[in-house]
């Protein structure tokens, strides 16, 4: 006989909109199937992609609850899931969203064993935006490959997965030039390791990449920002550069036409997602394992400089939207 579902309270959207779509609600949750676990979480994440979801960019039915990583204990185990025991400290990036909830049945596949030397709060701030940096370092190569001594160009290097990228790259020899939209901002990318930091609100960043690479460019543009940076980043890279286009923080990046790619230097230009790289149990662990040595070895700190409860999370997307928010941000359950 099956125990009696349980309640959770989620946050959820019954309809695309801003921030005050956002809803506190009760939802049941019962036992997990094949392939499946239940995790209580402990600290759930916030990420850009969320406000994605939540205005529709991203579309999926609604109503449609938020949320793409979190860190808890396991519950339940569904038959066929194997990594993972009840009362294992686990942590997530995750489809479908949920993220935003006490209490949750998902899939395990992308669901880890969390370490006992990270917090749950760290772990639940860290696996969205650390395994995006895994994949943009070590799976996002340009050509010839990316090695130490090379020169990229970091869009908002001061949000969560920047300070994390300026970290992890310096740590393998890369020299990151980071932009941020603050002075206060420029500083954490400096801090975080970043060799040269421009403020794009002062300063005009294709300018001074071009005088900091003596003219020649970067080997690879890293962009979660999009329409806003699109056309000086292509001409900030060196000939056979590759434009990494992750993200669309000031809207989507406008359509155009591949011949411009030739007369900028044969350029190349991907838009990978981080899903299709957890897309299988053995590529997760594999990625997540080689994110937790970062963190464990302390070449990569998780910078968490604002927490929220959930029944905050319409004023956290404000504040992530008017671009308040430093390094990670947690809501804590």
């Amino acid at each position: 006989m099956s125990a009696s579902p349980q309640t959770s309270r989620s946050v959820q959207v019954n309809q695309y909109g801003g921030p005050e779509q956002l809803q506190v609600v009760n939802l049941s949750v019962g036992e997990p199937g094949p392939g499946e676990v239940r995790i209580r979480h402990h600290a759930a994440g916030l990420n850009y992609t969320d406000v994605y979801f939540r205005t529709g960019l991203y579309p999926l039915p609604v109503p449609l609850q938020l949320g793409m990583e979190a860190a808890g204990v396991i519950e339940a185990v569904g038959a066929g899931v194997t990594h993972l025991k009840v009362g294992d400290r686990a942590a997530y990036a995750s489809q479908p969203p949920g993220a935003y909830c006490e209490l949750r049945v998902m899939p395990a596949k992308c669901v880890c064993k969390l370490p006992d030397a990270i917090s749950f709060e760290t772990g639940a701030a860290m696996m969205l935006k650390g395994l995006t940096v895994q994949y943009l370092l070590k799976r996002t190569q340009p050509q010839g490959g990316l090695h130490a001594g090379d020169t990229v160009l970091f869009h908002a290097a001061a949000g969560g997965v920047g300070l994390i990228f300026c970290q992890w790259a310096k740590a393998l020899g890369i020299h990151v030039i980071g932009t941020a939209g603050s002075e206060a901002k420029c500083a954490l990318a400096r801090e975080a390791g970043a060799a040269h930091v421009i403020n794009y609100a002062t300063e005009d960043f294709e300018a001074r990449v071009k005088e900091i690479t003596g003219g020649k460019g970067v080997k690879v543009v890293y962009d979660a920002v999009g329409k806003d940076t699109w056309d000086k980043s292509l001409n900030c890279l060196s000939m056979f550069g590759l434009m990494v286009s992750f993200g669309n923080a000031s809207g989507p990046v406008a359509p155009f036409s591949p011949g411009i790619l030739a007369p900028k230097g044969s350029l190349y230009v991907t838009r990978p997602t981080l899903f299709m790289h957890i897309s299988t149990r053995e590529s997760t662990q594999e990625m997540a394992d080689d994110l937790f040595e970062a963190v464990t070895s302390g070449k990569v700190k998780i910078r968490i400089d604002q927490t929220y409860k959930l029944e905050d999370a319409a004023q956290a997307h404000r504040d992530l939207e008017a671009r308040k928010t430093t390094g990670c941000t947690v809501f804590t359950l």
